[in-house]
């Protein structure tokens, strides 16, 4: 597909907007209410707004993590708009192939929620030189969900669930749920070499963003605390089949703690074994073995307890067959 022309070739200027926060937006941090509302333009740039003061609050500059209060007036400065659609910043169209893969990846769906069951390799949301992500897919697909939000994330080379809200109302409620880790989340992975049959890693983790613009997580006494347990499902080779529990969702914790354990998770280029990885390439794995197996929380809208799972890749699944030949006296 052709890039699309720059704005000034197809596109106007709008006027400076003022918008009042309603009721039900109150407690949502700017950041984010920007990214909903003013859904095509990347995140990059509204951060860049955000430090450069084009956004105001009651006519004064806020951080990025400001908690918008009812009947705030926010400022938002003049953007560039598609003079054919209406729409934000002009962006391309994501491909109707991959458009139909992420609707035929739905696994879970009610009057609140949706959920599917993420393709490795797709981003969740458009930014840091991705045009666009899952959200952005979906909001195309479901035109009749405007308020259609990322619950939680997963990392680009990660597949599995991934849960969206339908309105911003139950995204604060669900926010809420997985700060207070009322959330239950399971991972299936590879990892390098043989673990014991449970390993459990509670080390802080600290986020970096080298100059390049790349994030990398590091263990760090003055980071955010993190807690992951690894359980043994069985050996295969030199590596170790496992399903990975979680009460904190920090930034890229289950490959970090895997690492910094000398059991990478296999096929992850930025914290991985490089020798493993080759190895693994040779038998027939051509992405990160880390899948993001289920979600179990009761549902605050309805009290229900909900397990959502989404089944391992054909990928992964024939690679297992493939690779790991199970040595049943290692496994007792």
């Amino acid at each position: 597909m052709q890039p699309a022309k720059l704005p000034d070739k197809r596109g106007k200027k709008t006027d400076v907007e003022h918008v009042e926060v309603s009721s039900g937006q109150v407690g949502r941090r700017i950041d984010n209410y920007l990214t909903g509302f003013l859904k095509n333009i990347p995140k990059t740039r509204i951060y860049r707004m955000l430090r450069r003061g084009e956004v105001r609050v009651n006519g004064g500059r806020v951080k990025q993590d400001y908690r918008l209060q009812e009947e705030d007036i926010i400022r938002i400065p003049p953007l560039f708009k598609d003079s054919r659609s209406g729409q934000g910043a002009v962006l391309l169209i994501p491909p109707v192939r991959l458009q139909a893969i992420v609707r035929d990846s739905v696994i879970y769906e009610d009057d609140f929620l949706l959920a599917i069951n993420k393709p490795a390799g797709l981003a969740v949301h458009a930014g840091s030189g991705e045009q666009y992500g899952v959200i952005e897919v979906m909001r195309l697909l479901r035109p009749e969900c405007a308020s259609l939000e990322l619950v939680h994330r997963l990392d680009k080379l990660t597949s599995g669930c991934l849960l969206l809200a339908k309105e911003h109302r139950y995204l604060r409620e669900l926010h809420e749920m997985l700060r207070e880790n009322r959330v239950q989340k399971r991972y299936i992975a590879l990892l390098y070499g043989k673990i014991p049959h449970k390993l459990e890693v509670a080390l802080p983790l600290m986020k970096n963003e080298l100059r390049s613009g790349e994030r990398m997580v590091q263990v760090d006494a003055s980071g955010k605390a993190a807690r992951t347990v690894f359980y043994l499902e069985k050996y295969c080779h030199d590596a170790s089949l496992v399903r990975v529990e979680i009460t904190t969702g920090r930034t890229h914790q289950i490959r970090v703690h895997a690492a910094h354990c000398a059991h990478p998770v296999a096929g992850d280029p930025k914290y991985g074994n490089r020798d493993f990885n080759r190895t693994l390439r040779k038998a027939g794995l051509h992405r990160m073995f880390l899948h993001a197996e289920s979600l179990t929380l009761q549902l605050p809208m309805t009290g229900k307890v909900t397990h959502i799972s989404a089944p391992l890749t054909d990928e992964l699944g024939m690679f297992l067959e493939k690779y790991c030949e199970v040595n049943e006296k290692e496994r007792d």
